[in-house]
């Protein structure tokens, strides 16, 4: 039961430390509290745990206008930050964690705006059947993240210029562009500033949870582990590092999300396997990546390491097909 809530709003823009603060916030939050931490990233395009930079974003242009590149812990989709966007994350234990409510926390700030929002789908906020906050989950040693963005005044031309989904993502979603699907708050409601949405989770946060928020005081956090975490945020390795030469590369879009899967092979074994998703499930890549790894290259032995692993029924169906009717 949620019995302290404490609130921490954050005035650095490195989207490396942002994420390490984040992560500290998941790792020390104390049982019966809700942290609600708000901050912003200057331009930047952030990708989920798994998914493949490459595919997912135009690295040339992210490189040539200074945009930067961050992973988060998370599953899920790309998405482009800048200072017209506010992010916020809820860390909390598992035994609280509530996505309903949650996402009721953005619902209320927006409603007490005038702005009529509704929650959709597995991730989505609208507003006038147009997406404005995308959000994310993480799960690990009974600690819980959800996070999101809250588009205000944010350079949607960026979107198309930097993000690159995949065609069958955006057939999926039944639109010709990514920029057809958000919209900016304040072109719902004029003047709306960054500051008034702020304040607004800030006072949606309490009326929800039906509690007093306290001032989280970041100076009692462990800088010396942001600091690290931070260093590792932006290192080569966790941004770049995981993409291998493609031998075989199978990709689909399911219902649950979309599957890419990389496999190298030397004398009919696979050596190494590489698998990209926005599954909201986390754990996924590095589960399918341990089940094909060692396998004999076929579609028959791959999908009877698969058949061994614990997914949701719908998932392992869906990789099984997949990989079965695949002609090696």
């Amino acid at each position: 039961m949620i019995r302290r809530l404490q609130t921490l709003t954050w005035a650095g823009t490195d989207p490396y430390e942002n994420l390490a603060l984040e992560e500290c916030l998941r790792r020390r939050v104390e049982e019966g509290t809700c942290i609600l931490y708000l901050w912003q990233n200057r331009p930047t395009v952030v990708i989920g745990r798994n998914q493949n930079p490459w595919q997912e974003c135009r690295s040339g242009a992210l490189r040539s206008d200074g945009v930067l590149l961050a992973r988060r812990p998370s599953g899920g989709g790309a998405v482009y930050h800048d200072l017209g966007n506010q992010n916020f994350s809820f860390l909390v234990n598992e035994a609280d964690y509530s996505v309903k409510k949650q996402l009721s926390v953005v619902v209320e700030a927006c409603r007490s705006l005038g702005i009529p929002a509704e929650i959709s789908g597995r991730n989505d906020v609208l507003a006038e059947g147009r997406k404005f906050s995308g959000n994310a989950f993480l799960t690990h040693q009974g600690r819980c993240c959800h996070h999101g963005t809250l588009l205000v005044d944010a350079d949607l031309e960026a979107l198309g210029r930097y993000l690159s989904p995949s065609p069958a993502k955006l057939r999926a979603k039944g639109v010709a562009s990514v920029r057809s699907r958000v919209v900016n708050l304040r072109q719902l409601r004029e003047g709306l500033g960054v500051e008034q949405i702020r304040e607004s989770m800030v006072e949606a946060f309490q009326t929800v949870y039906g509690l007093e928020a306290e001032a989280l005081d970041a100076r009692s956090l462990p800088w010396g582990e942001i600091g690290d975490l931070a260093e590792r945020n932006r290192s080569w390795e966790w941004l770049w590092g995981r993409q291998l030469p493609c031998t075989l590369q199978w990709a689909e879009r399911f219902g649950w999300g979309e599957l890419t899967i990389q496999l190298e092979a030397e004398g009919g074994v696979v050596r190494r396997a590489a698998v990209y998703t926005d599954a909201m499930d986390w754990t996924l890549s590095s589960a399918l990546e341990g089940a094909l790894t060692g396998c004999r290259l076929s579609g028959s032995d791959l999908a009877r390491a698969v058949a061994d692993l614990d997914l949701a029924a719908e998932v392992k169906a869906d990789v099984l097909s997949l990989l079965e009717g695949q002609e090696i």
